[in-house]
């Protein structure tokens, strides 16, 4: 009787042991949240729906499966764009300024006419707001992305030119200021420029290493470049990719609740000592002997890099007074033909 209990104790151990090491090897159910189960992703797909098919027409699941395509198009187009350390060149453009002979012409033929500028060419990226844009951009640049906008804009008309703080206007504003902040997240530092702005030199040579940003401003006064009572002007703006900039532009976007009807530019004056204390940013704004404009025109042009068409307002007046400046460059340097720099 002895041996019979001992082995129906050892059978009952093994068959527990047994089942154990069955239960151990059995996945978790899909609601699970445990650690060393589904990764976020595939959870999120289980609570959305009891099986593939159900999650997959889950619009929230659409709208990722959407932003992770359009992430892998901009990736693979700024890694083509990109200079030796992950930094690209950016402007934006709509149908009004992508017509022909319109401002993204006059802008590209800078590159073409200035002091070792043309290879920058290279890393150019044009962003379109709309379809006709893009369509422009591709025939005359190989480096176009064309930006999704959420809901069709909600109504605004981003292909028409933009009176200054109209509600379209600001609108543009602020989806600029979300694709730059999505270009640092994917680990990409950028130099912005508006495409109403021509250029003579590159002015990244003015940009100093310790910058974590570095900005236009339409007067510069004093000598101090990192002095935070100078007024930004976006139309310059260069960003290194780095966590603490992106938590700033983070900041930055969010602040934007507390001043309705205002755009990036201003929003930024006011939280720019706050913010730059909080996240540890070196903010610089540049000389404008070296990015100029019309606010405060450099004449010097053995220094001036870029040239900005601020404070002339339309279209067609800014697209003159540009041309006009592009062609005293062209002039100036058919009279120093041993320029180099």
């Amino acid at each position: 009787m002895m041996y019979n209990m001992r082995d129906f104790v050892g059978f009952l151990v093994g068959a527990s042991i047994s089942m154990a090491c069955i239960m151990l090897l059995l996945p978790p159910p899909p609601s699970t949240p445990c650690a060393g189960g589904a990764p976020p992703a595939r959870q999120e797909l289980a609570l959305l729906g009891g099986n593939g098919t159900q999650a997959a027409d889950h619009p929230s699941t659409k709208a990722a499966a959407s932003s992770a395509g359009e992430d892998d198009k901009l990736l693979e187009l700024l890694g083509r764009a990109a200079m030796e350390d992950k930094t690209i060149i950016m402007t934006f453009t709509n149908e009004a300024f992508a017509a022909p002979g319109s401002l993204m012409d006059l802008f590209l033929e800078s590159f073409r006419a200035g002091v070792k500028t043309e290879p920058l060419l290279r890393h150019l990226v044009i962003v379109a707001v709309d379809a006709k844009a893009f369509e422009r951009c591709r025939l005359a640049h190989p480096l176009c992305y064309l930006l999704p906008v959420a809901g069709g804009g909600g109504g605004a008309d981003f292909a028409a030119e933009q009176p200054f703080m109209g509600k379209d206007y600001l609108d543009m504003m602020w989806l600029r200021n979300a694709f730059q902040a999505r270009v640092l997240e994917l680990g990409y530092s950028f130099v912005f420029t508006d495409v109403d702005i021509v250029w003579f030199r590159n002015p990244l040579l003015r940009v100093p290493v310790a910058a974590d940003i570095a900005m236009s401003c339409d007067v510069f006064y004093g000598e101090d470049p990192y002095d935070l009572e100078k007024k930004a002007n976006g139309g310059f703006l260069y960003a290194r990719s780095r966590a603490r900039t992106v938590a700033f532009f983070r900041s930055w976007r969010e602040a934007a609740a507390a001043h309705p009807g205002k755009n990036e530019q201003f929003v930024f004056d006011e939280v720019k000592r706050e913010l730059a204390a909080r996240h540890g940013v070196t903010v610089q704004f540049v000389d404008t002997a070296y990015l100029s404009g019309f606010c405060q025109p450099a004449r010097d042009f053995r220094k001036v890099c870029t040239f900005h068409g601020n404070c002339v307002p339309g279209l067609q007046r800014k697209l003159d007074h540009l041309r006009q400046v592009l062609e005293d460059w062209k002039m100036f340097r058919a009279n120093n033909t041993a320029l180099t720099d």
